[in-house]
């Protein structure tokens, strides 16, 4: 039985991870069970350098294999921004709100019309002698120009998939797990680790 400590204090996060590993040989715990455990520095240039950076550090700490994700919107009318800077888009005391203001602002004045966009998620366990696995999920979609739904976080209320015919903010939990970029790296990281713990 493998011991993961997810790099993260969302309950909701860890149960997601937990739920799709289940089948595995892995015990999944929360960061939330350490005491005094610093904040990783998240500098990398890309989601999957910043997903090794914090699974790296939380594995040093807590001397167990850490599972750690990075995700974030990538806009083509904007070059790819918000991209790895998503969660603080509209600066270091961001909200949901201020990022989808500022972005559709940024969108109003881009030369670009095209409105195309994609949620990247970027996994990495390490375990503690330094063993990397990563995985990744991508999910394409349009930036609306106003948010529907109520539902989600983030930029969700924004994204609409022409498939599902619904942005994300509109969908069930069971629906957006099934097709979101998360969802698809948690289950390309348990096809590696199920081949890995054989």
């Amino acid at each position: 039985m493998i011991e993961i400590v997810v790099a993260s204090k969302n309950a909701g996060k860890v149960a997601e991870f937990a739920s799709t590993l289940a089948d595995l040989p892995v015990k999944v715990c929360a960061l939330t069970e350490f005491d005094n455990v610093p904040d990783a520095i998240e500098d990398g240039e890309t989601f999957e350098a910043n997903a090794v950076l914090k699974a790296k550090h939380y594995a040093k700490i807590t001397g167990k294999s850490c599972l750690a994700d990075d995700s974030g919107l990538e806009v083509d009318a904007l070059g790819g921004a918000p991209g790895v800077y998503s969660a603080r888009y509209s600066g270091e005391h961001a909200t949901d709100e201020t990022n989808n203001f500022k972005l559709l602002n940024e969108l109003a004045k881009a030369k670009d019309s095209s409105r195309t966009a994609r949620f990247r998620c970027a996994l990495a366990l390490v375990s503690p002698d330094d063993h990397v696995i990563t995985a990744d999920g991508t999910c394409e979609g349009i930036i609306l120009g106003e948010p529907r739904g109520r539902g989600g976080f983030g930029y969700d209320p924004l994204f609409y998939m022409p498939e599902m015919g619904k942005t994300l903010a509109e969908m069930t939990m069971t629906e957006k797990n099934a097709i979101s970029h998360r969802g698809q790296a948690i289950r390309n990281l348990a096809a590696k680790l199920a081949g890995h713990i054989k």
